[in-house]
């Protein structure tokens, strides 16, 4: 029998040999990891839908922070849980807003070590749980939306943030924060900005861990999960506006929307591998269905092989050490 000269197996003989050719590699900076801090509590509160999940205090948030520096993690993205909303989430522009007060917190613990980000969106902060405020018929304002925004911007700014991560998915959104933030002399602040963020099924586990009180739903602002060519034309929008690093959301499912926004775009790329999907293989691995550790890395590896340069992820300080 003639066996062909080329033998792809030779590579892959031992570890060694396998390191020494991967094309795709997974490393701690490229990690981001989402938290939630929760005003009014004394202690952390695990949230059932994400085990290992919490919901920090702010004394629980400034370790967590600790933690992913001395981890080597690419940053931390804040969200903040009030105890109060009202209609036009003011909370979120309140120097003294939970959102506010841990980014400052964090910045003070960790200083330049770790990147600090925060979630920039009303939906934490409103009663009826949308992105943005409503008009007299119920309908996101989008251009109303804008002005609290970059009000929520330059806040987050004077506490010291290092990005912020417009999520809204309002048209203009990151256009109005440069503008703010620079006309605020914060111009040294970057956009992250969530542009191809789709209207997903993988969200039900994140809406428990910030308390969500959602009602309806978010179609009309955020994309259709069939349309690609859409996305890109978000990021690119984005980029045009000024954002300094464009994200696609979710994930997994969405892997050829971060190839394509990767291959349109000369910035850098984040993707978010959200709740549901945190979820879902926690749940299987609970079963005994399949190797939660391989699992975790195989997911990561799959974002950052569709073109991801930073990826969000609840795994982000477990996977540093695994990879360690």
């Amino acid at each position: 029998m003639a066996f062909p000269q080329t033998r792809p197996r030779r590579l892959r003989r031992t570890p060694a040999l396998r390191a020494l050719v991967a094309e795709t590699t997974l490393r701690p900076q490229q990690l981001v990891l989402p938290v939630f801090v929760r005003e009014g509590i004394s202690a952390p509160a695990p949230i059932s839908s994400m085990p290992g999940v919490v919901q920090h205090t702010r004394d629980s948030l400034r370790q967590a922070a600790v933690e992913a520096a001395q981890a080597g993690l690419g940053g931390l993205m804040l969200f903040g849980i009030p105890e109060r909303k009202d209609a036009v989430g003011s909370g979120a522009i309140d120097p003294e807003g939970i959102l506010n007060l841990a980014i400052a917190d964090v910045v003070a613990e960790v200083g330049d070590a770790l990147p600090v980000m925060a979630d920039l969106c009303l939906d934490e902060f409103t009663d009826h749980g949308h992105c943005g405020v409503l008009d007299s018929l119920g309908r996101i304002d989008n251009d109303a939306t804008l002005v609290i925004y970059a009000e929520m911007a330059l806040a987050q700014a004077v506490a010291g943030v290092d990005l912020v991560g417009p999520s809204g998915m309002m048209d203009g959104q990151v256009a109005a924060i440069r503008e703010a933030l620079d006309g605020g002399g914060q111009q040294d602040v970057a956009i992250l900005a969530y542009s191809a963020k789709y209207a997903s099924a993988f969200y039900g586990p994140f809406r428990e861990a910030v308390d969500s009180t959602l009602e309806g739903d978010r179609r009309t602002y955020q994309q259709a999960p069939g349309n690609a060519r859409e996305g890109v034309l978000e990021a690119k929008l984005d980029v045009d506006e000024g954002a300094d690093i464009v994200m696609v959301k979710p994930a997994l499912a969405y892997l050829d929307v971060i190839s394509a926004v990767r291959a349109a775009v000369d910035v850098p790329v984040a993707a978010y591998n959200i709740s549901g999907e945190y979820s879902m293989v926690e749940a299987a691995a609970a079963k005994g269905w399949i190797d939660r550790e391989s699992a975790i890395i195989e997911t990561l590896t799959s974002i950052r092989r569709a073109g991801a340069d930073v990826t969000l992820t609840y795994w982000a300080q477990e996977a540093a050490e695994l990879l360690a």
